[in-house]
């Protein structure tokens, strides 16, 4: 039987599957969304609860589950910064106290290419939250427009009226020197059996104004 028909059926097995072949690409996805390795993890824990919930609601014809799980784990985040949002206002209107250290913050000083970083996030801040996502997935993730169409459940047009505006936004913030030129990094993608004519285009699409 095929890992979606199983999925679909609720084969603990094959959750443990699918928790192993994608847990990472969710986990790096929820990071560039959320700029934060603790809201991260806590995402991808969230986003499997919520795959095992939507069981039922798997196609068991079609290819990989990654763009599913992704598109879960982009609603997640969205709700996580709203949360986030509102637990910054309720601190701020409390007495200051003594400030705690931010842990995640002193993991992220940790890593290695700190620019790299620091230059997606400036440019993820830049965006609307539905550009921001498009922009993760068909960039970072490497997803092509229709798998991006599939992870947000919007149509593939609208899918490239998003990275085509994000794209105009991060030209100018460019020309203008208010952001660096994006990274072109992308996850690995072996195994993954997209088109890559369509991966490029997307890439391309979103970095080609900001070299």
């Amino acid at each position: 039987m095929r890992l979606r028909a199983r999925v679909r059926a609720g084969d603990p097995e094959a959750f443990r599957e699918l928790f192993d072949e994608h847990a990472r690409s969710v986990y790096n996805h929820a990071f560039r969304l959320m700029g934060d390795w603790s809201a991260a993890e806590d995402a991808v824990s969230l986003t499997f609860l919520e795959a095992w919930r939507l069981r039922d609601r798997v196609d068991p014809d079609g290819g990989s589950l990654r763009p599913w799980l992704l598109g879960i784990t982009s609603n997640i985040a969205r709700n996580l910064r709203r949360a986030a949002r509102r637990h910054d206002g309720a601190l701020a209107r409390m007495p200051r106290g003594q400030a705690v250290p931010d842990f995640a913050d002193e993991l992220t000083s940790r890593i290695d290419d700190r620019a790299r970083l620091a230059r997606v996030r400036a440019a993820l801040a830049a965006l609307r939250a539905p550009e921001r996502e498009v922009l993760a997935l068909c960039v970072w993730a490497g997803l092509d427009y229709a798998e991006a169409a599939e992870a947000l459940g919007v149509p593939v047009g609208t899918v490239r009226s998003r990275l085509s505006r994000a794209r105009r936004k991060l030209g100018r913030l460019v020309a203008a020197g208010k952001l660096q030129p994006l990274p072109a990094d992308r996850e690995p993608q072996a195994g993954h059996g997209q088109e890559d004519g369509d991966r490029e285009n997307a890439v391309r699409s979103a970095q080609e104004d900001t070299r």
